[in-house]
């Protein structure tokens, strides 16, 4: 099993504020110092303007408080390359899906050749198109 994941932005969300929320094989990922933990920086810009829209204003007072949290989890960023959106390009978006966002970093996932993990059971119907995908049931 290879040992680079990409964490969606549910799963880094839930991963700081609501492990509980972690099936188990997902927490032991997320746990697992040998693993290499990824985030999107898609996914850091979302956790930026949902903290800027008011959400998890309990956890976290401002936006300078996600990449900390990213840190302290054992992120690495993960930016948006050429060959990203060369794969983009290509990714044939199924019926139902229209999140560009979604579909950077399921490109992101399918162009490191990594495993995204991810509470979006849509991600599914990507495994055709070389995804890796790893399913938190929550």
């Amino acid at each position: 099993m290879d040992r680079r994941f990409l964490l969606d932005t549910n799963i880094a969300l839930f991963a700081i504020h609501e492990p509980k929320e972690l099936e188990r094989q997902v927490k032991e990922i997320v746990d697992d110092c040998y693993h290499l933990l990824y985030i999107s920086t898609i996914s850091v810009q979302e956790m930026i303007h949902l903290v800027n829209g008011g959400k998890f204003g309990k956890k976290w007072k401002s936006p300078d408080d996600v990449l900390p949290a990213l840190d302290a989890m054992g992120c690495t960023l993960l930016p948006l390359r050429r060959e990203h959106l060369e794969t983009y390009a290509k990714l044939r978006p199924i019926a139902g899906h229209n999140d560009p966002f979604d579909h950077i970093i399921i490109s992101q996932a399918i162009s490191e050749q990594m495993a995204l993990v991810s509470s979006d059971h849509k991600f599914f119907d990507y495994t055709t198109q070389k995804l890796k995908f790893i399913f938190n049931e929550r």
